[in-house]
């Protein structure tokens, strides 16, 4: 009984980290959009522009890296 439990657990952990991750994902796309959408939209792109979508951009790339372990 209390394996079961425990396997139960481990699936309901692993499947909520991929939600998060999945949800981080469309977040931080959302959110290089809305810089991008912002910063062109005057049509003069500014250093302090081009500094939040470079910082966006790797931290997007950062957070891909982070995609939990599925065990088989």
């Amino acid at each position: 009984m209390n394996n079961q439990q425990s396997s139960d657990s481990q699936g309901f952990l692993g499947s909520l980290k991929n939600g998060i991750w999945l949800f981080g994902i469309s977040s931080w796309l959302f959110g290089i959009t809305d810089r991008s959408i912002a910063s062109f939209s005057d049509g003069y792109l500014s250093a302090l522009d081009l500094t939040q979508l470079f910082t966006a951009s790797t931290f997007f790339v950062a957070w891909l890296f982070l995609k939990p372990q599925t065990r088989a």
